[in-house]
């Protein structure tokens, strides 16, 4: 683990935008204009989807994946100059939030600057060309790491970006070596010292895939060492299995408990209900009942929230990422208010440092639990959005639910509970 990741990012809330299409126009201004709508939901990072200028060989669709980076040092011109960029990052930081950009190191477009200025530093065929090493991404080619050159280009990038903004989100992280990450974040840290490092670790499925190829591939243990935050993709296959059948909701909740043993004390992973390469929380889960309780334990968790962009407004459809495809800000059910409670709820410190139990009981209620130095926080959640009796450790009386403000009664050690989110406080 990142010895010095501080434990208060567990009570924060990231919010990830893909600038193409968050407004009509698709351009850095038209984020810029919605900021104060975003810091209100309680927005405390702002995290852009690639801001660079996108390749033109092999791309996927009309506009190309934000992820075939053409330069890493420039920003797209089909969203404003750098000079807009500057004009939003300043106006992020006036309202009190931070910003991180997408770093995408493990691949360029094949028409990179960097590929027409440096072949030497990419994997190459026998018969000389271009290629990548693992999965469908043909319109990019793989950036080798063997190259020492390669690590000091990269590094100045950061470090010319870091003067502008918070931190970076590093795409498949796993992929690039844990040394380079190591030195990258003792470099930056010249620059700025609190810089945020948000690692895309991957799943399980996805490292044993890529080791079994003979593809190097970092574990989440691993990634702890130079990183602040990690996905928490060791868990979301058990996620998707509870909500489809695959698996019981108390194998997910086993699975959440483990992490509270095998990290570091200080770990924070990033929790989500869906990410842009990931299905809407909305589609998954299309009862709003029961989308109101998954979004309630979603901030009760134990670690960074991430929202994406529409999801604030139960959004159904997931946007793509090579045409565009602009979010639908007028979809139902509107979750803003409930989001924007639940977001200072979480300004308690004992979601920063907690001891963290989640307790998957019958009917499909989900019972979580933070606890330090005689306080808890207690949250009851129905997966099912269904009303009933829940039995629960606390004495018989009148408690307040943090979520709407309303009285909830428990009694002979069973809550009544109204089918909506319920967060208690306890000494």
């Amino acid at each position: 683990m990142a010895i010095d990741t501080k434990k208060n990012l567990r009570s924060q809330v990231m919010y990830s935008v893909f600038v193409r299409n968050h407004s009509r126009r698709g351009t850095f201004e038209g984020v810029r204009r919605d900021l104060d709508r975003i810091a209100g939901l309680g927005t405390d990072i702002l995290w852009f989807m690639p801001i660079h200028p996108i390749g033109e060989v092999g791309r996927k669709g009309t506009l190309g994946s934000p992820y075939a980076i053409r330069d890493y040092r420039a920003v797209n011109p089909e969203f404003g100059d750098m000079e807009d960029f500057r004009r939003l990052v300043d106006a992020v930081h006036e309202r009190g939030m931070k910003c991180i950009i997408d770093v995408v190191y493990n691949h360029t477009s094949p028409d990179s600057w960097l590929a027409q200025h440096h072949p030497e530093w990419f994997y190459h065929r026998p018969d000389g060309s271009f290629c990548n090493r693992i999965g469908d991404w043909s319109d990019v080619i793989d950036l080798d790491y063997s190259q020492p050159a390669l690590w000091d280009y990269q590094i100045e990038t950061l470090t010319q970006w870091a003067g502008l903004v918070d931190g970076f989100r590093c795409d498949v992280a796993p992929l690039v070596p844990l040394e380079f990450w190591l030195r990258a974040r003792r470099e930056v840290a010249q620059v700025r010292q609190d810089c945020l490092w948000l690692a895309e670790s991957v799943e399980p499925k996805f490292i044993m895939k890529a080791r079994e190829e003979g593809v190097p591939m970092l574990s989440d243990g691993e990634i702890f060492q130079a990183f602040d935050v990690s996905y928490e993709y060791d868990v979301y296959q058990k996620f998707l299995g509870a909500l489809t059948g695959e698996n019981s909701l108390e194998e997910y909740a086993r699975a959440v408990n483990r992490q509270e043993w095998i990290y570091p004390d200080n770990y924070v992973k990033l929790r989500f209900l869906e990410n842009h390469d990931r299905a809407r929380a909305h589609f998954l889960v299309p009862e709003e009942k029961a989308l109101e309780n998954w979004t309630a334990f979603l901030y009760f968790q134990k670690g960074l929230v991430l929202l994406y962009g529409g999801q604030e407004t139960g959004c159904t459809h997931r946007p793509g990422l090579f045409d565009r495809d602009p979010v639908d800000w007028s979809a139902r059910p509107d979750l803003e208010g409930l989001m924007t409670r639940l977001a200072g709820i979480r300004r308690d410190p004992l979601f920063a440092d907690s001891r963290y139990q989640v307790q998957a009981l019958d009917g499909g209620i989900l019972l979580a639990r933070h606890r330090k130095g005689g306080r808890e926080l207690l949250g009851v959640f129905s997966t099912a959005g269904r009303a009933g009796a829940v039995p629960v450790d606390l004495p018989d009386g009148l408690y307040e639910n943090l979520v709407d403000g309303r009285a909830v009664e428990v009694y002979e050690r069973n809550l009544s509970f109204p089918g909506g989110p319920v967060i208690l406080k306890n000494g």
